[in-house]
C-alpha cells in the first residue's frame, strides 16, 4: 500500500539570527490523521521550526508546502488563513468573556452590522458537542480551571477558515507544551480529544518535554539536535533510551553516576542554621542545618511549603519567628538584599515573572545581581563584566553564545542557565534552586543536575526543590520533607531511601525509624 502524501512538507529550512544559525537544512514532513512529535532538547530547533511554520519568523532557506503546493507564510494570520493553528502552552485567550465568545473572537457572525449573538451561542455549543466535550458555551472562560481553557482554545483553533464550524479548515493543529500544566485526568481528556481530532484527518504537531505522554499519544516523531535533523521515525520503531541519546548526543548513563557519587560524598562543617524560623500563613516554624557543600532536596506535594521555606532563608518573606546563623553569626533576612550580602542567592520557580528580564540581553541579565550587590553608583568596568559573562556563558554552555541575543528569545534550557549565570557570579555560599528543571527537557536537566553536583564538590552549599521525588533522591545528601506547610523530617540519602519512602513520609505526617 503505497503512503499517503503529506498534508505539510518543509525542505531544506534555513533560519539564521545575528550571530547563530537556528536551523540548517531541516526537512520535515506531517501526515493526515496522525499525531507528530517534535523532539530535541532545549535549543534544538524546535520551537524556530514552529515559528517558520507559523509565520513567526520568516525563513531564510527552504520550502513549505500544503497539500503538494508551495506556500509563504509570512504572518500568523497568514498561517491560519491556510490552515494552520497553533495553541501554546499559555493560553492566548480572554478569561471575562463567554466561551462562545472567545471560540468566536474576531470572526463573530454577523447581519446588518450587528453580532448574531444567538446564532453565535448555538453554533459555539454545535462546535463543542461534535468534539464530546461537556462545556456550558454561555459560561465565563475565568469559570473553567486551565484544562477546559486549553481545550476550548483547541476548539477555537479548530474552527478557524470555516463558516460552518465543522473544523474542515484546519489541516494543521499545533500543540506546543499543552501538559506542562495539567494533572493525569486533564492530560487524559486532552489525549481524548487530540485522538478525535487525528481520526477526522487533522494533522497534530505536538510538543512535549514528557516522554511518557509522547510514547503514550504519538504515531510518529522527529527529532531535532542543534538546528539540524537527526531523524525522522516511527515511535514505536524507538524506545526511549534510544530516543534520548538522539537527543542529546550521548548515552544516558550520567544520571544514575551522579546518584552512586552523591550518596558516598562528604559534606563539611554547618553553614547556615534555622532555628524556629516560620511565618504566620507562610510555614510552621522548622529547624534546619545546611552544610557546607552539602546538597539539601525538599520533598512535598504542591503547597507543603517547599517555596515558603526556601523564600524565609532568602528574605523574599519576613519571618515572625526564629532566627538565621550563616557561619556562626546571626544573621538578618528582612530583604533579599540581606541575604546576598550573606552569600544567599536564590533561583525562583518562576523565572519569567521572578527571574528574568526578558527583554534585557543575555549580558543584562547575568550581570544584575552583581551590579546590584555592589550598588548602582559603582558600575563594574566594562572588561571585568565582559570577561565574567564570558567565562559563565561558556562553563554553562549558553546557546546562542551570543552576550548580546534576547533573553526573551532563547529556549528554557538556556534561559535558565542565564538564570543560574547570575547567580553563580555572586560566588554565593548557598544557592537555592527552586524547580530549576521544569519545563526543560532530558538534555538540559542533565547539565544543571551535574551543574548542582559540581558545585557541591567545590563546597558550595545548596537547598534543592523539585517536584521528581528521583531528582531529589539524585542528587541530595539528605532530604527535608513538608506537609501542610509543616517540616515533619530530616532524611540522610542512601540506599534505604526510596520514592515510596519518601511519599510515605508526606502520607504520615511524620517520620519514622531512626533517620535524623
Amino acid at each position: 500500500m503505497a503512503e499517503p502524501q503529506p498534508v505539510l512538507e518543509m525542505t531544506g529550512i534555513v533560519k539564521e539570527f545575528p550571530g547563530v544559525r537556528a536551523l540548517s537544512g531541516v526537512d520535515f514532513r506531517l501526515f493526515p490523521g496522525e499525531i507528530h512529535a517534535l523532539m530535541g532538547e532545549n535549543g534544538a530547533g524546535k520551537s524556530t521550526l514552529i515559528k517558520v511554520l507559523t509565520g513567526v519568523y520568516t525563513l531564510d532557506g527552504g520550502t513549505i508546502a500544503l497539500d503538494g503546493r508551495a506556500v509563504r507564510i509570512g504572518s500568523p494570520l497568514q498561517a491560519q488563513q491556510a490552515g494552520i493553528s497553533t495553541v501554546y502552552q499559555e493560553v492566548n485567550l480572554c478569561p471575562n468573556l463567554s466561551v462562545a465568545e472567545n471560540i468566536f473572537i474576531g470572526r463573530e457572525p454577523t447581519r446588518a452590522g450587528r453580532i448574531q449573538w444567538k446564532r453565535m451561542r448555538k453554533e459555539a455549543a454545535e462546535m463543542v458537542d461534535r468534539l464530546g466535550l461537556d462545556i456550558d458555551v454561555t459560561a465565563p472562560l475565568a469559570s473553567y480551571p486551565l484544562a477546559v481553557q486549553q481545550l476550548v482554545a483547541i476548539v477555537r483553533s479548530v474552527g478557524h477558515g470555516d463558516s460552518d464550524g465543522s473544523g474542515s479548515g484546519t489541516k494543521v493543529l499545533v500543540l506546543d507544551e499543552p501538559t506542562s500544566s495539567l494533572d493525569r485526568d486533564e492530560v487524559l481528556e486532552l489525549f481524548r480529544l487530540m485522538r478525535r481530532l487525528r481520526d477526522e484527518g487533522v494533522a497534530i504537531l505536538f510538543v512535549s518535554h514528557f516522554l511518557d505522554q509522547i510514547y503514550e499519544i504519538c504515531d510518529r516523531m522527529t527529532v531535532l539536535r542543534n538546528g539540524t535533523l537527526v531523524g525522522e521515525h516511527l515511535v514505536r520503531d524507538l524506545d526511549q533510551v534510544r530516543l534520548i541519546e538522539l537527543m542529546i548526543g550521548k548515552a544516558l548513563d550520567q544520571l544514575e553516576e551522579l546518584h552512586d557519587h552523591q550518596l558516598h560524598a562528604d559534606v563539611g562543617e554547618s553553614l547556615l542554621t534555622a532555628e524556629g524560623l516560620g511565618r504566620t500563613g507562610g510555614i510552621e516554624p522548622f529547624d534546619l542545618d545546611i552544610k557546607k557543600g552539602e546538597v539539601v532536596g525538599l520533598a512535598g506535594l504542591l503547597g507543603s511549603g517547599r517555596t515558603e521555606l526556601a523564600r524565609l532563608l532568602f528574605g523574599a518573606d519576613q519571618p515572625d519567628a526564629g532566627k538565621v546563623t550563616i557561619g556562626g553569626k546571626q544573621v538578618s533576612m528582612s530583604a533579599p538584599n540581606d541575604a546576598i550580602g550573606a552569600g544567599v542567592a536564590f533561583c525562583s520557580e518562576n523565572r519569567k515573572t521572578e527571574g528574568l528580564v526578558p527583554d534585557l540581553t543575555v549580558r543584562e541579565n547575568i550581570i544584575l545581581a552583581l551590579q546590584a550587590a555592589r550598588g548602582w553608583t559603582r558600575p563594574i568596568p566594562t572588561a571585568q563584566r565582559d570577561e565574567l559573562v564570558a567565562k559563565y556563558i561558556k562553563a554553562l554552555d549558553i546557546r546562542p553564545a551570543n552576550p548580546e541575543a534576547r533573553v526573551g528569545q532563547l529556549s528554557g534550557g538556556n534561559q535558565q542557565k542565564v538564570l543560574l549565570a547570575r547567580w553563580l557570579i555572586t560566588q554565593p555560599k548557598l544557592l537555592i534552586l527552586d524547580e530549576p528543571t521544569r519545563g526543560i527537557d532530558i538534555g538540559a536537566k542533565t547539565e544543571i543536575q551535574k551543574l548542582v553536583v559540581s558545585l557541591s564538590e567545590d563546597g558550595m552549599s545548596v537547598l534543592y526543590i523539585a517536584a521528581e521525588l528521583e531528582e531529589v533522591l539524585r542528587l541530595s545528601h539528605t532530604i527535608g520533607v513538608l506537609r501542610d506547610r509543616k517540616l515533619v523530617a530530616r532524611l540522610t540519602n542512601g540506599p534505604e531511601i526510596t520514592p515510596s519512602k519518601i511519599l510515605e513520609t508526606i502520607a504520615s505526617g511524620e517520620q519514622s525509624g531512626e533517620q535524623q
